[in-house]
């Protein structure tokens, strides 16, 4: 085992789905030195989802605060004094000015392939370039500076049980399966179509399967969803907007099968062992899909380059994404339904 660091920092701002892949690399941290400190420099939404994570101490910064919240950052962090080490694990320019009012002795970031927006003059370590990977992988590499190897992969999200109560509570267990819809992502070019969904809904509830929509309270969640509701024909449970975060996992969890795009609560479904069929074409699976389990994915990501880009996938810089206005188009209804029969086929009851 590597010699113990007395604290480590971590920062991670962004999206829902990269803040859960942190999480094993927490788990990996935490075994590998033992009592030593964990901070996390986190962002408003990450910090209400993984708040009560064990043994974190959670900072978080408002991305709308700008240079006053990167002060207020820099004082609330003076009593730690200075870092063992800081875990640079963002490139964009605002997370890489951050980085620079956190006190530490080794900074540790992204290889140069990766590297943007200045991120090398704000670190003096970088982790190795390992092309083909996932990201979660990829996250989980910044222990290797520390003499670390990234632990089997471990979640344990903290979710209260007034979160499973409240989850519970939305449907009976009568033993019927559930396809849970969380049809939206943050990037609206990866959003498949919701005549689409409603026709795989119908399909699984021809197969006796309950169907619960999933989101948050955007406008778009909404509208979505309500255009779901009207080209449906099978009764559908609509909780779109209903839940917090701090209850979406324990909702995910009761699903059977999550039908989603490449999104938070496809990562966090699949942190909470649920099993998701991932909308892919703007992304590429093997990268950004649920990262435990891809048979259940619909993968149309070649199709995109080569009709969006005039190339293979396999010609493409790793992590590129094809964020055209129809690429989800790509993907038919014949695909989600047949993706939809894997999981059946698999796990008969």
């Amino acid at each position: 085992m590597a010699s113990v660091r007395s604290s480590l920092c971590l920062l991670r701002l962004s999206a829902l789905g990269d803040v859960t892949h942190v999480v094993p690399l927490i788990r990996t941290l935490q075994h590998g030195f033992p009592g030593a400190e964990l901070h996390w420099v986190i962002d408003k939404a990450g910090h209400k989802l993984l708040e009560g994570l064990d043994d974190v101490h959670f900072h978080v910064y408002d991305k709308r605060s700008g240079l006053a919240g990167m002060r207020a950052l820099r004082a609330e962090l003076a009593p730690t004094g200075r870092f063992d080490a800081l875990l640079q694990m963002q490139v964009a320019f605002r997370a890489n000015v951050l980085s620079a009012f956190i006190p530490a002795h080794r900074r540790i970031g992204y290889d140069r392939s990766r590297s943007k927006d200045l991120h090398g003059l704000f670190i003096n370590e970088r982790i190795a370039d390992r092309p083909g990977i996932h990201v979660l992988d990829a996250i989980g590499s910044f222990c290797e500076p520390l003499g670390l190897q990234q632990q089997p992969v471990r979640w344990d999200l903290p979710i209260p049980d007034e979160a499973r109560d409240w989850a519970r509570a939305q449907w009976s267990d009568d033993g019927r399966p559930v396809l849970m819809i969380s049809p939206c992502s943050s990037h609206v070019r990866r959003n498949w179509y919701a005549e689409r969904y409603a026709a795989v809904a119908d399909h699984a509830a021809a197969h006796d399967w309950r169907i619960v929509l999933c989101g948050g309270r955007s406008e778009l969640e909404r509208e979505t969803a309500d255009a779901i509701l009207a080209a449906a024909t099978a009764p559908l449970l609509d909780l779109v907007g209903k839940d917090t975060l701090k209850q979406l996992p324990a909702l995910l969890e009761r699903a059977d099968l999550v039908m989603t795009p490449d999104s938070g609560p496809m990562h966090i479904a699949n942190a909470m062992g649920t099993k998701v069929l991932g909308l892919h074409a703007a992304s590429n699976p093997r990268r950004s899909g649920p990262y435990s389990d891809l048979r259940y994915c619909v993968d149309r990501y070649d199709a995109a380059a080569r009709k969006f880009l005039g190339k293979p996938a396999e010609q493409l810089k790793w992590g590129n994404k094809i964020e055209f206005d129809e690429v989800m188009a790509l993907i038919t209804v014949e695909d989600a339904i047949a993706a939809f029969e894997r999981y059946r086929a698999d796990h008969r009851r």
